[in-house]
């Protein structure tokens, strides 16, 4: 059979994405290997209607809407390759299944690498994110720390700075802000620190505080760190989609890669904020792109 589309990624851009093509009449599959980047989170904020839910929740709210289409398959395997013969697309599961459809939304997402300090991973999720506009609030007005070792620490400081003054930012021994990127942080009274981290202390995911190499202590209730980013899957690499200059896949407004026939959505354009809302209105827009040229291509 041949599918009208194959949704790559069960995150909200491939959910909602599905769920538009669903309500479309398009014969659809949804790959979802079910390995989240928000695997550690608690809470996904900023969804109206949505806020505070837990992903897992939200998940399953997701997939009980989409029973109600039965155009739409949700297989949980990992798509392994994906290859291109003129205008069809051939998928290889991990399951050794194989699969034909007419067009592909890739919704994979992104895989990030924190901070190279010990404990990190012990209060990433609980009381450290990276991502201020989605944790924010919960840590306001708290004294808090900005963990950074790249090129991002600086914009991140003056966003985080907006819920908590209290705030210093450590670089783990990078040297990464320039004199004048130092002077600014300074005269809002940031204290920047260049050692090492050593250690975070705390206790069941919340943070105490900071020691660095020296010695040197301070306390602290939250922060935020800025990862490293890289695409889950190779599959934009394998089918020849570009990527913008932050390693995402670029697209025009609806989700079209310069491949014909492949569309991006979600976290994995790397295009802005990594929001909740923003993803599924994501694979909203690339499900409208997706219909539109079948109802072309039927004319």
């Amino acid at each position: 059979m041949l599918l009208d589309c194959i949704v790559i990624g069960g995150g909200p851009a491939g959910l909602n994405a599905s769920l538009m093509l669903g309500r479309s009449k398009r014969k659809t599959i949804l790959f979802d290997d079910n390995k989240p980047r928000n695997a550690v989170t608690n809470e996904s904020h900023g969804f109206i209607t949505r806020d505070g839910i837990h992903p897992l929740e939200f998940k399953q709210i997701a997939r009980e809407e989409l029973s109600k289409y039965p155009n739409v398959i949700i297989k949980k395997q990992r798509v392994l390759q994906v290859d291109k013969d003129k205008q069809v697309f051939t998928i290889k599961a991990d399951d050794g299944e194989v699969y034909k459809a007419k067009k592909i939304i890739l919704a994979t997402g992104l895989k990030e690498t924190l901070p190279n300090i010990a404990q990190v991973n012990q209060f990433y999720g609980t009381s450290i994110f990276s991502c201020p506009f989605c944790d924010g609030w919960e840590l306001r007005d708290r004294p808090l720390a900005l963990i950074a070792e790249n090129n991002r620490a600086f914009h991140m400081a003056k966003v985080v700075f907006n819920w908590s003054k209290d705030l210093i930012v450590c670089t783990n021994g990078k040297q990464i802000l320039s004199v004048e990127q130092k002077n600014q942080l300074n005269s809002k009274g940031i204290i920047i620190y260049e050692q090492e981290i050593t250690s975070l202390q705390g206790d069941h995911g919340y943070l105490k505080g900071i020691t660095f190499a020296g010695g040197e202590s301070i306390t602290r209730e939250g922060g935020f760190v800025t990862p490293e980013w890289e695409q889950a899957s190779s599959i934009g690499r394998d089918l020849d989609c570009e990527f913008n200059d932050q390693g995402g896949i670029k697209v025009d407004h609806f989700g079209r890669t310069n491949v014909e026939g492949v569309y991006a959505s979600g976290d994995t354009l790397l295009a802005g904020a990594t929001q909740l809302i923003i993803a599924a209105a994501e694979g909203s827009k690339a499900a409208l792109g997706v219909n539109a040229a079948l109802i072309e291509e039927d004319f």
